[in-house]
């Protein structure tokens, strides 16, 4: 994990005989080198948390192999604060969609994170209803995909206490997120779950199996973990805010000016664009680094219509921002118009979405629940 002290290479280190050895090639959008090093910032799950991997179990002598080929696995999830925007939507689940047709995938909304701050008690098991109706209005196929909340899910936090037993404080401490909250508010307004979220994230990577082994702290034999590497899809991975085009486009901005909201209605759509930054240099283009606002937009335009990046620089090329714009402004339109639909249709149905999120809540935990089994186990828990 490189020379700085890392949580996830303390937690890599465990390792049973009482399960199934994995072993695995994986891919991760969250990068623990960033997340979890003394120095990185540490933001909180707001955006999106996505691993790929893929895994091979090992069968036992005695087993006739397998000829249905094991799938990769992906596991994503957004926390249900703020709104669902344009960039959680064209950097993350747009993403999925293609990924469910042929991986192993589980799409969960992260509740649990979601209380690492001050919140809304009122409105937390409604926005994360509307989190997963938004999950499935984009389309994530229930059977195709397993959409569930992290809190319906046990193992979550029964892995992090496990993992939090051997997480020493000191690194902890260097975790930035927690330094400059704790000394704008006091560590008397600061929660603990603020400083120890790092774990729970860990967790819910560790639970479905997406890392491999480096060192050992618990060595009885086969290896239950994986590495993550990063998984950057070659377009839409940033999406800028309206307002600041080398800023990421974020629910905890301030201003709703910089975002997209998925189910913003169509004039608010029309004035957040008419509203957003641009430059004064002639013509539109890509990849000028002078011009940050002015990329961000086209590949906006690029994303939401399926054009190639050649294909809109040359629609584009001689447009101006008043000649753009209202372009700009109807490809959003007919693009988010049937996903406000399907959402609405979705939200109308309780007993349906309620029967999605505990089929979904299952089929995680049956994966989950036999790591933590071989946890357990590896540290001498009598079970």
């Amino acid at each position: 994990m490189g020379r700085a002290p890392a949580l996830l290479s303390q937690f890599l280190s465990l390792s049973t005989t009482a399960g199934p050895h994995f072993r695995a090639s994986m891919t991760c959008r969250l990068n623990p080198r960033k997340y979890l090093n003394g120095t990185a910032k540490i933001p909180p799950i707001r955006e999106n948390l996505r691993c790929l991997c893929s895994v091979a179990v090992s069968e036992p002598a005695t087993s006739e192999p397998s000829s249905t080929p094991v799938k990769k696995r992906i596991v994503s999830g957004v926390q249900p604060t703020g709104s669902i925007h344009l960039g959680n939507y064209l950097g993350a689940i747009k993403n999925w969609i293609d990924l469910q047709n042929a991986y192993d995938t589980l799409f969960f909304i992260v509740d649990l994170h979601a209380i690492t701050l001050p919140y809304d008690t009122q409105q937390l098991s409604k926005a994360t209803k509307e989190t997963a109706a938004i999950y499935l209005a984009c389309g994530v196929d229930p059977s195709k995909a397993s959409v569930f909340v992290q809190s319906h899910v046990r193992a979550h936090v029964e892995l992090m206490w496990l993992l939090s037993s051997t997480t020493p404080i000191g690194w902890l401490n260097r975790m930035i997120q927690f330094k400059e909250k704790s000394l704008k508010a006091g560590d008397e307004n600061v929660g603990v779950a603020l400083l120890t979220y790092p774990v729970l994230m860990a967790s819910d990577i560790l639970l479905y199996q997406l890392l491999m082994v480096s060192n050992f702290c618990y060595r009885r034999g086969g290896a239950i973990f994986k590495v993550p590497e990063p998984l950057i899809p070659p377009a839409g991975a940033r999406v800028m805010s309206l307002t600041d085009g080398l800023s990421k486009m974020s629910k905890s901005a301030p201003s709703d000016q910089s975002r997209i909201n998925l189910l913003d209605p169509k004039d608010v759509v029309n004035n957040k664009i008419k509203r957003c930054k641009t430059d004064s240099f002639p013509g539109l283009e890509f990849d000028n680094s002078e011009r940050p606002e002015c990329n961000n937009l086209l590949s906006i335009y690029q994303l939401v219509t399926g054009k190639t990046k050649q294909e809109v620089a040359e629609e584009c090329r001689d447009m101006n921002w008043g000649t753009f714009k209202p372009v700009l402004t109807d490809a959003l339109i007919a693009h988010l118009h049937p996903i406000q639909v399907r959402y609405g249709e979705i939200m109308s149905d309780a007993s349906y979405l309620d029967s999605v999120l505990a089929e979904g809540a299952r089929k995680a935990a049956d994966i989950a629940d036999n790591t933590l089994k071989n946890v357990y186990q590896a540290m001498g828990f009598l079970r």
